[in-house]
């Protein structure tokens, strides 16, 4: 502001002794120049600083496979040791129908799978686990019976992502 003050004070100055001048011709029939405009930002530009927190790693041992963080509630799909889906947040069974937590392989999978126990909607499931566990589409804020919900286009791609036989580590 005080910047401002100093360049108006100095242009009144540079206008009043333009203005009280005499002039020995003709003022030129061109059009004179837009006055000099000043702003209040620095002259110097400013890099605004972000700052952004690289996704977590997934925790478990499988290169490729699935890795499951109950704690942080997040999966990966993994090819090769390379991240290829993830994190994604994943919706798991509550304690009294807990998700369980070890080292397992996909051992089948159905696209369009009805649970013959509970009669619910199973899309794109991944069977892992005894007892029907697997990966699938479903609610992630509602419990699963043990299961990891996945969002439907993420329980797809685990569903294209993931081969009989991958490993799935939960932890």
């Amino acid at each position: 502001m005080r910047r401002t003050g100093v360049v108006t004070l100095l242009g009144s100055v540079l206008v009043a002794a333009a203005c009280s001048a005499p002039r020995a011709t003709a003022p030129s029939p061109i059009s004179e120049p837009a006055p000099l405009t000043v702003s209040a930002t620095s002259a110097t530009p400013v890099t605004p600083v972000t700052t952004t927190t690289p996704p977590p790693a997934p925790p478990c041992a499988v290169t490729t496979g699935a890795c499951v963080s109950l704690a942080q509630k997040l999966a990966w799909l993994l090819r090769d040791g390379r991240v290829v889906r993830g994190p994604v947040p994943a919706g798991f069974g509550p304690p009294d129908q807990a998700t369980p937590a070890g080292s397992f392989h996909v051992v089948w999978k159905d696209r369009e799978h009805t649970s013959s126990v509970y009669g619910t909607d199973m899309p794109n499931s991944v069977f892992f686990a005894a007892g029907g566990i697997a990966f699938h589409a479903g609610p992630l804020d509602a419990p699963s019976h043990g299961c990891v919900h996945l969002t439907g286009a993420d329980a797809a791609a685990f569903f294209d992502g993931l081969n009989v036989g991958d490993a799935v580590q939960v932890l």
